[in-house]
């Protein structure tokens, strides 16, 4: 196929107006909007909080943080999806900081790589949270190399300058708060660390009230809907979609801390009569599963993303709960959500059309007539990445464009499908699994043997690894063995093996994935 340039339908006018704010005053003019004292964010342990409580204690906090950071400094947060991740974001807004929200189940490796990344100095947790969690040895090593705050000792010593911003910080913000423009960064998030360090995606404030306003003008909500939103705000899916997008369009949000206590969540779906739920799809299938018959009877809509949503969990949505499934599909770069389907509008296969204001652009791949490798540009794609070997600097787009890595086909009416990812990474029940690891393992046991490594559908796990080899006789157990003691996880030692005589290759020299993975697919 030659290159393709495609553009979806435009953003509406009043929402380009809106794009032009930062975060902290597109929330504070929500409140102004729909009411101060209107409850609008449900916590993990049931209490309700208003606009006014939220914004309130995110000025009071404020001050505490300006007295021992730097202006302009970056600040992790390292809390799950509640209550307290949003004070903490909204309290460093107020403070003329930069949130980078941190993945606190990704190990102290991670965690070191990322806040040297970001040249992170201080990070706000919770007591409560660490105990909990069980992560007092990780802040103990993290403590080693930042300063830590807690909101429990922020609470306490909030003091006359808190009481005194906390009451016309949110009436007056322009006296409190540093100018923000826009297009200043917003966020720091960061991608999976699988190969190598992880890099820092940096997302401007108009990045992601952009993406608020694509996702609202593409997926029509109604005035009553309730939002329930499980999914961790480290990740950019649960932090746009899933926290800021009600917070802002002023929808009620219920939080869960953690998604995988399934049974508690139905309960809490079920009390709060939420509407809107944002999963996985392996996710919705636990929730399902730990459901009575009428336990999700209010949802009307589940939106998934991150891996493939299953045929069979959209029948059972439909038939056992009576709501409907929406695949979205997105990546952190575009903070995060770039197609989707919508409510009354499902085509089976497909993610749906892209949202409004994004053009793509589709660059052929070898061995692919009807589809390409994914480039977007819109005014949600980020700034650019600040990576490991040059910490603190951002490396731009080149003229805006963001290659997905992804190959998609688009058909006649605009639906995307998603044929397969270059970047060579597979999701295997929400987490991320590199090829390239896979066949380093498999050269490693089979020096004198060419591998390569192919995703297929896994209908409990959305993918599945399968390891194609030119080995006569592969024994599965001696991969294990040799991950096992070069600590490489077992999730990215395939389950299944298969010989063949040769691997394909195209006419450039380079291995045809494409052939590989009809190999592996066909051997089930």
């Amino acid at each position: 196929m030659n290159t393709q340039i495609l553009k979806s339908e435009p953003l509406s006018n009043q929402a380009l107006r809106r794009i032009r704010r930062n975060i902290l005053g597109a929330f504070l003019e929500s409140g102004k909007m729909h009411g101060a004292k209107t409850p609008i964010l449900t916590d993990g342990d049931g209490r309700v909080m208003t606009y006014a409580d939220i914004s309130r204690a995110a000025f009071a906090l404020s001050p505490q943080i300006s007295k021992r950071t730097q202006p302009n400094e970056n600040i992790g947060i390292l809390l799950p999806t509640g209550a307290g991740a949003v004070i903490a974001l909204m309290s460093i807004y107020a403070a003329g900081r930069t949130p980078s929200m941190l993945n606190f189940s990704a190990g102290i490796a991670n965690l070191k790589a990322a806040t040297a990344t970001a040249q992170i100095k201080t990070v706000i947790t919770a007591r409560k949270f660490v105990d909990i969690a069980g992560l007092s040895n990780l802040m103990t090593a993290l403590s080693k190399l930042v300063q830590v705050l807690y909101l429990e000792d922020m609470r306490e010593n909030v003091g006359l300058t808190g009481k005194f911003r906390a009451v016309l910080g949110p009436l007056f913000p322009k006296l409190f708060v540093p100018k923000v423009s826009p297009d200043d960064t917003g966020v720091i998030l960061f991608t999976s660390g699988t190969e190598g360090n992880p890099k820092g995606v940096v997302l401007s404030h108009a990045n992601i009230l952009a993406n608020i306003e694509q996702i609202e003008q593409h997926v029509q909500l109604q005035e009553s809907d309730i939002f329930f939103n499980p999914l961790p705000t480290f990740h950019c899916y649960g932090l746009t979609a899933g926290t800021l997008w009600p917070l802002i369009s002023g929808h009620p949000v219920v939080l869960h801390p953690s998604p995988l206590q399934a049974k508690t969540i139905t309960k809490r779906i079920f009390e709060s009569r939420s509407t809107v739920l944002f999963a996985t799809d392996t996710f919705l299938q636990q929730y399902m599963r730990a459901s009575s018959h009428d336990g999700l009877s209010s949802l009307r809509i589940a939106v998934c993303g991150a891996e493939r949503v299953r045929e069979e969990t959209r029948k059972t949505a439909e038939q056992k709960f009576s709501f409907e499934v929406l695949e979205g599909y997105g990546v952190t770069e575009c903070a995060p959500v770039l197609a989707a389907n919508q409510p009354g509008d499902i085509r089976s296969g497909t993610i749906g059309k892209m949202l409004p204001g994004i053009e793509s652009r589709l660059e052929p791949v070898d061995g692919l007539d009807d589809a390409g490798r994914l480039w977007v540009r819109g005014p949600n794609v980020m700034q650019g990445y600040i990576s490991a070997q040059s910490p603190g600097t951002l490396t731009s787009l080149d003229d805006g464009w963001h290659d997905t890595g992804d190959v998609v086909s688009v058909d006649d009416d605009g639906y995307v499908v998603v044929r397969g990812r270059l970047k060579r990474f597979a999701k295997i029940g929400g987490e991320m699994v590199s090829l390239s690891v896979v066949e380093n393992c498999a050269a490693a046991v089979w020096p004198d043997h060419m591998h390569a490594a192919a995703i297929v559908p896994d209908k409990r796990k959305g993918e599945r690894i399968v390891l194609v080899t030119e080995h006569a006789d592969p024994k599965r157990h001696a991969l294990l063995a040799w991950a096992q003691n070069h600590g490489v996880p077992e999730i990215s030692v395939p389950k299944k093996i298969i010989s063949v005589p040769s691997l394909p290759v195209l006419g450039t020299g380079k291995l045809d994935y494409v052939s590989i993975t009809a190999i592996a697919k066909a051997a089930g």
